[in-house]
């Protein structure tokens, strides 16, 4: 996992940081897993999209969430995919044929695009004015962004 990091040119503690995750899923109960691999997850975007199209987008998403994080699924596998999909509620038929059509690749890259045109190097990220808050932060801290937000908005 740190080479994905170090591709990036982000100095980062792998470890340090899953603890902090896990510790910050735990408070809000969240199941985090021990995962030790990281996979691509670009197909699975592109099948989520679909997926919010056909008003299933958070089951989807949970799904995929829970295979990834909790059971350390590949979620670039086609079977792993159709799994979720089916878990998901979703017809699998119309979900392979999304999946060997690549029917939303267009819409991934350009959501890509605009996420690399406003300098996004990590998931979540909150932008608000000038301000960002990158990576899994506390209710706090989000908080804090939007009161600071506000108050150089009432300055104006």
């Amino acid at each position: 996992m740190e080479e994905l990091f170090r591709l990036k040119q982000i100095p980062v503690d792998v470890d340090k940081m899953m603890v902090s995750l896990k510790t910050a899923a735990d408070k809000f109960g969240v199941e985090m897993g021990d995962r030790k691999m990281t996979y691509n997850s670009r197909l699975a975007q592109e099948v989520g999209l679909w997926a919010e199209t056909q008003g299933r987008g958070h089951d989807f998403h949970m799904e995929t969430f829970k295979a990834y994080f909790v059971k350390g699924l590949n979620i670039a596998r086609n079977n792993v995919l159709l799994d979720l999909i089916e878990r998901s509620g979703l017809d699998p038929e119309k979900g392979r044929h999304i999946i060997e059509t690549r029917a939303f690749s267009h819409a991934v890259d350009s959501d890509w695009n605009l996420s690399k045109a406003k300098g996004v190097i990590a998931v979540p990220s909150f932008f608000i004015g000038l301000d960002r808050l990158v990576g899994a932060q506390t209710y706090e801290a989000l908080e804090n962004l939007i009161i600071k937000n506000r108050h150089a908005a009432d300055l104006d």
